[in-house]
């Protein structure tokens, strides 16, 4: 492809709303534009990119039996309110009207519109299991969209799902699914991991995260060098392990404390740790209210809360709603005395005693509260977020935390939509059995940008070999010049019969397409300068900055040579 013919329209600045290095050299580059918040156009250079991350995609979903369909992104109510998620979904739902009222979504992910296609086709255990995806673009109502591609309001996903008539069969696809996820994220060029997780909005007793490591990661991870355990921070297991420091029950007493509504302030007060402060929080859950105890320097999770009470929903109490139940205000409750609700508590709080909390009046504390003397707990149990260096739930060693793009998801969704949606088959015996189901998702459009954020240096991309747009970029330094122009003009004419190849043919600045094919990263270049009428040209490795003078009648076998070392 001649580079005067290509629409790759190059920035010099990046503007000052890419916070991510991927969203600055995506729109640098001229790979992307923006249309609105969230919102962009893929250029030629991105969607070449795309294509090629979409072929690996196939590929892999292909030699595991997936067979590619296409669903539309707008969706009928009626199927979200037959899965129960049209009033649950939240904010995130882009939904419309048409003309006659009929209520619609811009599909976010597809599992109401697979369920209801499978359930009309497939009635008899013999035709199970069958796996089906899809690419197609999503969408999302995002409250912050933010980083570029990596969170959008519309963006580029393979959706596949997989139905089965037994657990064991399930059991089999998600593993098949799991490796070919591992093997496409290792042939794009992706350094990640796959941690434990949440499922979600989309449901499932069972998931994996695929994270892509990088400092611009909007995910924590917990991982160990001694294994290759790795969970989402909302999933980590804290392991429990009593560490009891109790010291004689003093008498319980009430302190005045003003301005104090922080576990942190109120431990300057009293001169003590955090960690010997306890914390004390309203949740709804569901319809009603609970609180929580956790130790002050720890944080509540409330992935850890919903799957406690098998819900979907958990919300901290408003304000209001604390002030009317508790007859004080946020920062000065506390266990003693509660009776109108249930009282839970992380594990850890059991280890101290003679507890410094809230007095359920504004501005007043106890000291020495103590359990089962004061109060009373419901339940202990693993309720809060793990901490660098705790051990990991498998015994491998402190965990260590590091960043991660969440790039690709792998759920056992079981019967949460066909039993909703009454997607039935017949089994051996004639009986009918909701089907059992998997979802597996990859975000296309974010493995791109999270490729960026691995692979680049201060000058621009540097693609990895199988997913570089092409495969040599052929610069004519002068075309002016008849040896130059009639040289690059053969060269280009030669290697486009086994390559896919760039040629910068633009009447330009020598600098200008230097720094143009910096940001492009095309791994192999061929600068054809003054030396052209010696039959001399430059070979340069983008990844290393690694450059050869190479004769003509000796370039067909180096270029050869060093694409094959590419990696």
């Amino acid at each position: 492809m001649k580079q005067s013919k290509m629409f790759i329209p190059t920035l010099r600045e990046v503007p000052n709303d890419a916070e991510s290095k991927s969203h600055q050299l995506l729109l640098k580059a001229g790979m992307i534009k923006q249309i609105a918040s969230g919102v962009y156009s893929y250029l030629p250079i991105a969607k070449r990119v795309l294509n090629n991350i979409e072929a690996i995609v196939r590929e892999e979903m292909e030699a595991i039996d997936g067979v590619e369909i296409l669903m539309p992104a707008l969706q009928p109510s009626e199927l979200w309110q037959e899965s129960g998620r049209w009033p649950s979904y939240g904010a995130e739902l882009m939904r419309m009207t048409d003309r006659h009222g009929r209520e619609f979504a811009l599909g976010p992910t597809h599992e109401e519109i697979i369920t209801s296609l499978v359930r009309d086709e497939l009635k008899s255990y013999k035709k199970l299991p069958v796996t089906l995806f899809q690419i197609q673009n999503k969408f999302r109502d995002e409250k912050r969209p933010r980083f570029g591609l990596l969170r959008g309001r519309e963006f580029i996903m393979k959706d596949a799902y997989s139905f089965h008539a037994t657990e064991e069969s399930l059991d089999a696809t998600y593993q098949d699914m799991y490796q070919a996820y591992s093997n496409i994220y290792n042939r794009v060029g992706l350094k990640f991991r796959p941690v434990i997780a949440d499922s979600g909005a989309i449901g499932g007793s069972h998931t994996h995260e695929f994270m892509a490591l990088a400092e611009i990661g909007e995910d924590t991870i917990a991982y160990t060098d001694g294994s290759d355990y790795a969970a989402n921070i909302e999933k980590a297991e804290v392991l429990y392990t009593p560490n009891v420091q109790h010291t004689a029950e003093a008498a319980l007493e009430k302190i005045h404390t003003p301005g104090v509504k922080t576990a942190q302030q109120l431990a300057d007060l009293l001169g003590k740790r955090l960690d010997e402060i306890v914390k004390s929080m309203i949740v709804k859950v569901d319809d009603r209210f609970v609180m929580f105890l956790i130790r002050g320097h720890h944080e509540l999770n409330d992935v850890k809360v919903k799957s406690f009470f098998g819900t979907e929903v958990v919300e901290m109490a408003t304000e209001a709603e604390i002030e009317g139940i508790m007859n004080a205000k946020p920062g000065s409750l506390g266990p003693v005395g509660v009776d109108k609700i249930d009282i839970y508590a992380d594990h850890s709080v059991q280890d101290i005693n003679n507890l410094a909390v809230g007095a359920n009046e504004t501005d007043y504390h106890y000291i020495n509260a103590n359990l089962g003397r004061d109060f009373q707990i419901k339940a202990f149990g693993d309720f809060r977020f793990i901490l660098e260096g705790e051990q990991a739930a498998d015994g491998s060693g402190p965990v260590k935390f590091a960043e991660g793009i969440e790039v690709g998801q792998v759920f056992k969704l079981g019967t949460k939509y066909s039993e909703a949606m009454k997607a039935t088959f017949l089994d051996e015996q004639g009986k009918a059995q909701p089907m059992i189901m998997g979802c597996y998702g990859i975000g296309v459009s974010r493995t791109l940008s999270a490729v960026i954020e691995q692979h680049h240096d201060d000058n621009g991309i540097i693609w990895p070999k199988a997913i570089t747009p092409f495969d040599i970029h052929i610069i004519s330094v002068n075309p002016k010049q008849d040896a130059q122009r009639t040289l690059a003009d053969q060269l280009y004419t030669d290697f486009s019969k086994n390559y896919q190849v760039l040629y910068d043919d633009r009447q330009e600045r020598a600098g200008v397409k230097f720094n143009d094919a910096d940001l492009i990263g095309v791994p192999l270049r061929i600068v054809v300068g003054k030396q052209a009428a010696d039959g001399i040209v430059e070979v340069k490795l983008r990844g290393t900055g690694e450059s050869f003078e190479v004769p003509v009648n000796e370039l067909t076998a180096k270029i050869e040579t060093l694409y094959q070392d590419l990696a």
